[in-house]
C-alpha cells in the first residue's frame, strides 16, 4: 500500500531493457551519441515540430535551467504559490537564474487565473528600475494537487503573459500524466497552447532519472548548451538518459504508465468516497488529496500504508480538515497494483 509518491517505484521494465539494451559496446561522449540524437528526433515526432532538446538528470534542472535561459537583470519570474519551483527546489531556479525574484501567485487547488497573474504582474510595472523587469511565467501541469490546466486555460495564461512580452514555461513533471487526462496531443497542450518552453518529466513515470528541457523558441535555445554545461548536467555517458527516453516512448509505453498510473488514483477516490470519506480537491491525474478521521489515518499507517500528511491552508474554507480530520497526499504510479487499492480500501471500510 505504498502511495508516497510516484518517486518512490523503480524504473518500468521497457525502461531497464532499453538500459542493459545499450550498455554494450562505444558510443561517443557529453551527448554527441547518435541514441540522444535519435531520441531528439523522436521529440520532434511528438511535439510535430522540430524542437530543440536538452536532456538532464533532474526536474529541479530541467526547471531551474529553462528559466535560466529567459533570466533579466532584476527579473520576476511568476509562478502559483505551492509550485515546485517555488517551495521544493531548495532556491535553485533563483540560484540558476542568477537571482531572478519567484513571485507567487493564488489560485484554488494549485492553478493561477489570468486575473491573478494579471493582478501580480501589476506590481512591477515596465520601466520603473526600483522594481525590476518581468521575465517569465511558469504553470506546472499537472500541478501540486494533482489538478490540470485545461488548454483554454493555459492559452489564457500565455495571453496575460505575452501582454508583457513574457515567455511561458511549463513545469511538466506529471507531463503524461496531464496529458492523458485531457486526451489531447503533446503538441496541442504544449506549443499550440502558447507555451515556449517545456520542463519535460519522465521519472515520475517510469523512468530512473530522465528529464528534458524542451524549447518550441528555437531562437531561445541557441547558446542553453552552456547553461546545462555550467549547471553540471551535461552527462559523459548521456546514452543512459537518452536509452530510459528510448524504452519509455516506444510502443507507447509512457502513455500506457500514465493512463494505469491515473486510473488507479480514480480508484482510490472512488472508494475513499464510498467508504463516507471525500476529496479535497478534483482527482485529475495521479494524486489523490482524502480528507479523513484522523484515527483513520492512523488506522492505516498501522497497517502499512504509506502516505504523507499534507498541508490544508490553502484550501478554500469549505473544504478544509475539520479539528478531528487530516488532509493526506496519495500519489499512483505505473507500479501502482488492484491488489494495493483494495488493500487500502478495506483497511478503510474496517475504520468506519
Amino acid at each position: 500500500m505504498n502511495f508516497a509518491s510516484d518517486n518512490w517505484a523503480g524504473a518500468a521494465p521497457a525502461v531497464m531493457s532499453a538500459l542493459t539494451r545499450h550498455n554494450n559496446g562505444f558510443a561517443s561522449a557529453y551527448a554527441t551519441d547518435p541514441l540522444t540524437q535519435s531520441v531528439s528526433d523522436t521529440f520532434s515526432e511528438i511535439f510535430e515540430r522540430e524542437v530543440a532538446v536538452y536532456q538532464v538528470a533532474t526536474g529541479s534542472a530541467a526547471n531551474s535551467l529553462s528559466l535560466a535561459a529567459y533570466a533579466k537583470p532584476g527579473g520576476v519570474i511568476f509562478c502559483h504559490q505551492t509550485a515546485h519551483i517555488q517551495v521544493d527546489e531548495c532556491n535553485c531556479p533563483e540560484f540558476m537564474t542568477g537571482g531572478n525574484k519567484l513571485a507567487g501567485v493564488p489560485g484554488a487547488f494549485g492553478k493561477m487565473t489570468p486575473d491573478a497573474l494579471e493582478n501580480a504582474m501589476a506590481a512591477y510595472p515596465d520601466g520603473v528600475v526600483h522594481h525590476g523587469q518581468v521575465a517569465a511565467v511558469s504553470l506546472t501541469q499537472a500541478t501540486e494537487w494533482g489538478t490540470v490546466y485545461t488548454l483554454d486555460e493555459i492559452a489564457a495564461i500565455k495571453s496575460v503573459a505575452g501582454s508583457r512580452g513574457m515567455p511561458l514555461h511549463m513545469d511538466g513533471a506529471r507531463f503524461a500524466n496531464a496529458l492523458v487526462s485531457l486526451g489531447c496531443s503533446p503538441a496541442d497542450m504544449t506549443w499550440k497552447a502558447g507555451v515556449d518552453v517545456l520542463s519535460f518529466g519522465a521519472t515520475k513515470n517510469g523512468c530512473w532519472c530522465a528529464e528534458a528541457v524542451v524549447f518550441f523558441d528555437l531562437e531561445a535555445a541557441k547558446g542553453f548548451e552552456y547553461f546545462r554545461k555550467r549547471g553540471g548536467h551535461l552527462f559523459s555517458k548521456n546514452r543512459f538518459v537518452a536509452a530510459q527516453f528510448e524504452g519509455y516512448f516506444e510502443n507507447d509505453n509512457w502513455m500506457a504508465t500514465a493512463a494505469h498510473a491515473n486510473a488507479m488514483a480514480s480508484s482510490l477516490a472512488e472508494g475513499i468516497r464510498e467508504a463516507g470519506g471525500r476529496t479535497a480537491c478534483p482527482v485529475e491525474a495521479n494524486e489523490v488529496f482524502p480528507i479523513l478521521k484522523r484515527r483513520q489515518f492512523e488506522a492505516l499507517e498501522a497497517a502499512g500504508a504509506k502516505l504523507y500528511e499534507w498541508p490544508a491552508d490553502d484550501l478554500p474554507s469549505d473544504a478544509k480538515p475539520a479539528d478531528d480530520e487530516v488532509c493526506l497526499r496519495m500519489v499512483t504510479s505505473f507500479a501502482t497494483v488492484e491488489a494495493d487499492v483494495d488493500a487500502f480500501l478495506s483497511v478503510l471500510a474496517d475504520t468506519v
